[in-house]
């Protein structure tokens, strides 16, 4: 089988792929349901529902019109969704706790072979986001975590979140390089196809712990990507880095 010729940079998804959301988000709320006297709801499962709400808000956006919002706003509102659902009212409770709730998103931790297979990626190719996250929100995660990106990135640079076409496209112009030299890192299928789609190449980093070990919601997008790998390192290694 012939090799996959190189890119001339490489965009990660972020979410997920190159940080544990669930673990990261699952510790804060216990925390934060505690605070309000709501320990008897699983702080896992709240997690889940805070982020299932995710790919419905970003067809609701492209399918209502909205003006596009920073995800941050996105996020509080899921998190009032979320809460009322548990009958909790959000209006009742201190807004600077739920506003520190909400940056929970600022603060993911990386996965184990993040920092590692990145660092190794950056000696060959230019790293960068493309991510749904907005840059400050990818600034304060980075500066937490140590990741070592070339560029920040966030939806708001291309005013488009993923998985509309101008997302990936915009980002190859950004970079002054054309779609097929741009290839996309993500733990996601659907993120994956839809990059295809826009002439990317492809790079798939399997986590099989994003949600708790159950089975990705977006499986049945999968394809045969340009590179397949368990982990970044292992990536790394298969791009001669």
């Amino acid at each position: 089988m012939t090799e996959p010729v190189l890119p001339k940079a490489l965009a990660f998804d972020v979410f997920g792929t190159v940080v544990d959301w669930r673990t990261s988000v699952t510790r804060e709320s216990a925390a934060c349901l505690a605070a309000i006297g709501r320990s008897d709801i699983d702080a896992a499962a709240f997690a889940d529902a805070w982020r299932g709400q995710y790919i419905a808000a970003m067809i609701g956006m492209r399918k209502s019109g909205r003006a596009f919002v920073p995800l941050d706003l996105l996020h509080r509102e899921m998190l009032e969704t979320a809460l009322r659902e548990r009958n909790v009212d959000p209006t009742g409770l201190d807004d600077e706790m739920l506003a520190d709730w909400n940056r929970a998103w600022h603060r993911l931790d990386p996965w184990p072979d993040s920092v590692e297979g990145l660092t190794r990626l950056k000696t060959r190719f230019p790293i960068v986001t493309l991510s749904n996250g907005n840059v400050a929100l990818l600034l304060a995660m980075a500066r937490r975590g140590g990741l070592p990106w070339d560029a920040i990135l966030g939806a708001e640079v291309s005013g488009f979140y993923k998985p509309d076409r101008q997302a990936y496209l915009r980002t190859a112009e950004l970079l002054g390089i054309a779609p097929n030299e741009l290839c996309l890192v993500a733990a996601h299928h659907g993120d994956l196809a839809a990059a295809r789609a826009c002439g990317l190449l492809t790079a798939y980093v399997d986590r099989p712990d994003e949600y708790g070990g159950a089975p990705a919601p977006d499986a049945h997008h999968e394809q045969i990507w340009e590179w397949s790998a368990s982990s970044l390192t292992e990536l790394a290694g298969q791009m001669g880095c």
